[in-house]
């Protein structure tokens, strides 16, 4: 998924809209969860690469760094409290998921 694609933009646009002022720290897992029910793992890493290029640090973060956080993220998923946390924030702007507990 390039960063034109409509569903990109939409992605991003939902992510913008439940987090205006970026994804904390917490959220971060369980929206790489959530993105993961949709999305391949290359198109979850560019949508992290370009919330990091939003919000991030000023210091660059690499597509190496991305996907390991990524891979963190699979081998300790977070709990189905944090993720229904993260869907009911993005539901409330129009995020088109089923949190895990429906």
């Amino acid at each position: 998924m390039s960063s034109e694609t409509p569903l990109f933009e939409s992605v991003i646009n939902w992510i913008r809209k439940g987090y205006p002022d970026g994804v904390s720290r917490t959220d971060f897992p369980p929206l790489m969860a959530l993105l993961r029910r949709v999305l391949t793992e290359e198109e979850v890493t560019t949508v992290a690469l370009q919330l990091v290029k939003e919000y991030g640090p000023k210091e660059p973060v690499t597509k190496d760094q991305i996907a390991a956080a990524i891979e963190r993220v699979i081998d300790e998923p977070p709990t189905p409290e944090d993720v229904d946390q993260v869907a009911g924030r993005l539901a409330a702007v129009g995020w088109p998921l089923v949190s895990s507990r429906s």
